[in-house]
């Protein structure tokens, strides 16, 4: 790994600190590092590839896809993966890898030209909440936070494709806790009514448990929900640039109300202070 200095971050950042001090370079090293292996992950609808990267003394490896579905999108798409790397950075989510634009020439094709698709930072993680429920255990109680922050996220972004598989938790020795890091977004950002009528979460919610009852938000850190709050067109399109349509914008700000709906009321039948809660 790359030697990391002190950095600032929110209060309830997943990422580790390192990472997270480090996250400018670790892009500079996705758009720029040689490609020195490359191999199917071999799991996935988006075929994705594992690449091993080195540049100088440092190597480290990566997730590459290059869905590219078209309007209405509702299938994957790889400019999604660096939205969402994006909007995580603007509302300091910081659960989300680094992801950037890298062509890359599939070796599995003869005479393959390269394409363009998403670049994402392997993320060292110790396993995912598709092991743990297989294996019986959850990693600690605690984790119930993080839980209700990846719902406020999915319907921030309106990501239908949210998967035990792509829930990854690492543990920080320093803290003594659990982190959660969320990965492959290439089936989000839905722009159609279905979509800005209805969170994928909460009352309402789209998705529901087996037994058919709602699956709730709860509870979300009072300064990124705030964060949330205070999103406007400007922001997310300087943030996200061309990897979102002004339509897929709109959509955003359109779940930012149906989340504040959605949060409000829960606080009115809850109490403010268990839904907006302080970050550990």
């Amino acid at each position: 790994m790359i030697a990391l200095g002190a950095a600032g971050m929110t209060a309830w950042p997943q990422l580790k600190p390192q990472d997270l001090a480090q996250r400018d370079q670790w892009e500079r090293f996705l758009e720029t590092a040689e490609i020195i292996k490359a191999e199917p992950i071999g799991e996935g609808v988006t075929n994705p590839w594992r690449l091993l990267l080195k540049s100088g003394d440092i190597e480290h490896a990566a997730a590459w896809k290059n869905p590219d579905t078209k309007p209405p999108r509702e299938l994957d798409n790889w400019r999604f993966e660096i939205a969402a790397y994006r909007l995580d950075k603007l509302i300091g989510l910081d659960m989300v890898p680094p992801a950037v634009e890298r062509e890359f020439a599939k070796p599995d094709k003869l005479n393959a030209l390269p394409e363009k698709g998403a670049l994402s930072f392997w993320a060292d993680s110790k396993t995912s909440l598709l092991n743990l429920v297989e294996a019986g255990q959850m990693p600690s109680a605690s984790t119930d936070r993080e839980k209700y922050i990846t719902r406020l996220w999915d319907c921030l972004i309106a990501n239908e494709d949210r998967t035990q598989q792509n829930i990854l938790y690492d543990y920080d020795d320093i803290k003594g806790r659990w982190r959660t890091i969320l990965f492959d977004h290439s089936r989000a950002f839905r722009s159609t009514k279905k979509y800005t009528d209805r969170l994928i979460f909460g009352v309402n919610g789209i998705q529901r448990s087996d037994s058919r009852q709602p699956i709730l938000i709860r509870q979300v850190p009072r300064a990124l929900y705030e964060k949330i709050m205070a999103l406007t067109f400007d922001d997310i399109k300087q943030a996200v640039g061309p990897y979102l349509a002004d339509g897929d914008i709109r959509a955003i700000l359109a779940r930012k109300e149906l989340i504040k709906k959605e949060i409000e009321a829960m606080i009115k039948q809850n109490g403010e202070a268990r839904v907006l809660i302080k970050a550990p």
